[in-house]
């Protein structure tokens, strides 16, 4: 199996892992609480309609009501002010729901207005998240080189290092700033900081709902908007530099496949010329599936002229013959006859170049 199809089935059982153990998780620590909430919201409504007298119906009007006036406690959400807010949150994908579309026009260009900026924003934030690394790179090897280290070389776990803690810098300096101005406190503070800056955005929490800033408090509104796109750069940066490599992964391992390939066809493709007017076969290491035979180049230089086959080659040298050259123990194959069973491979390349058939069934006998 390749290897990419092994990682991504790796991945795939990870992931449903991970769902499995989450909603396990969730379940214990969210359901007791949730049913005791229950309980106690129906008990509460059971008071409320039998102290105003309110039959089911006029309760359920009643709480119609009060969920549609929801987005409007913190006031008017669709001033530039509030609409800038909506639109950020729509091209990061944070998607409070604190405030959404309620013409069909409205809907309709949200889904156009998406379908461009949410591919157009990962790439710009990748981007600039990538221009920060090679900047902090820089700052990083100019320290060193400062600071009169031996190895001046930035590695992979200085810039990992680095983003990590400028993610929990950025998460605790926004925590400290949404704490004082939506009196939080700083845990919730950084929950919504976590699940903001992450993308998650499910709205529990929401900045700029509170005595209507939108509208009242334009130095917070600028600090909101300003700290959201400064802390999707630097996850951005930190993505960049460690969840990208692992999604490039598989991309890069066909690439290797392609151009292995494209190598072997190549190869393939390669054809020696039959007749040659002065070679020398000079072979290193030519080994068969026999493993153990070959030759010497130094031992023995042997040349093919035109003429001559490469049998007739060996005769004219004196001393060395065809079989002589093939026979165990001498400058050719090392091991015992019985050993050298297969020698196919070979064999069918040189039948394939006509100078060479004597030589190839001579091969063959051995």
């Amino acid at each position: 199996m390749k290897r990419q199809n092994v990682r991504t089935l790796a991945l795939i059982i990870c992931t449903l892992s991970y769902l499995l153990i989450g909603a396990g998780v969730f379940e214990a620590l969210e359901s007791k609480l949730e049913k005791s909430q229950k309980r106690k919201l129906d008990y509460r409504k059971f008071q409320l309609m039998t102290k105003y007298n309110l039959s089911r119906t006029d309760f359920d009007q009643i709480e119609k009501v009060v969920l549609l006036l929801k987005p409007h406690r913190a006031g008017v959400q669709w001033k530039f002010a509030g609409s800038f807010y909506f639109a950020i949150t729509v091209i990061t994908t944070i998607g409070y729901g604190h405030a959404a579309p309620s013409t069909d026009a409205g809907k309709a260009f949200c889904m156009g207005y998406a379908l461009l900026g949410i591919p157009l924003t990962l790439v710009m934030f990748q981007s600039l998240g990538e221009r920060i690394n090679t900047f902090v790179r820089f700052l990083l090897h100019k320290a060193k080189k400062y600071m009169g280290l031996r190895r001046a070389e930035v590695s992979m776990a200085n810039m990992v290092t680095i983003g990590f803690f400028s993610c929990v810098g950025t998460l605790c300096v926004g925590a400290a700033a949404f704490s004082h101005y939506e009196g939080w406190s700083y845990f919730h503070a950084f929950y919504y900081c976590f699940i903001t800056l992450t993308t998650i955005g499910f709205g529990d929490y929401v900045a700029l709902q509170k005595d209507n800033a939108l509208n009242n408090d334009p130095h917070y509104v600028a600090f909101s908007f300003v700290y959201i796109l400064m802390g999707l750069t630097v996850i951005g940066a930190f993505l960049n530099l460690v969840v990208l490599r692992f999604m490039t992964m598989n991309a890069e391992d066909e690439r290797k496949d392609a151009e292995q390939r494209a190598l072997l066809a190549r190869d393939k493709r390669v054809v020696r010329p039959p007749r040659c007017s002065g070679v020398y076969a000079e072979v290193l290491h030519f080994q068969t599936v026999c493993s153990c035979l070959w030759y010497k180049s130094r031992e023995k230089m042997v040349i093919l002229p035109q003429d001559l086959s490469f049998s007739d080659a060996l005769m004219e040298q004196g001393d060395v013959s065809p079989r002589r050259f093939f026979e165990a123990g001498s400058v050719g194959c090392v091991c015992s006859p019985q050993r050298c069973s297969a020698i196919s491979t070979v064999s069918n390349d040189l039948r394939s170049m006509s100078p060479f058939r004597l030589l190839s069934k001579r091969r063959s006998s051995v």
